[in-house]
């Protein structure tokens, strides 16, 4: 049987006109791109600051 391949993602996203992006906002959003393919994901994920540091939610 094969062994399914996928991708990891490791990185930082903000918003291109420098509003803040909600994580719920996000996930949300992340979450119907990747089910509108037909995938699936699994993992975790959190809100950070302009420095890179993980912060409570802001939504």
């Amino acid at each position: 049987m094969k062994k399914p391949v996928g991708v990891q993602i490791e990185g930082s996203i903000y918003a291109s006109d420098g509003e803040d992006i909600g994580h719920n906002q996000f996930l949300d959003e992340f979450i119907e791109f990747i089910e509108s393919k037909g995938w699936s994901f699994g993992g975790g994920s959190f809100q950070i600051d302009e420095e890179g540091i993980k912060i409570d939610d802001i939504d």
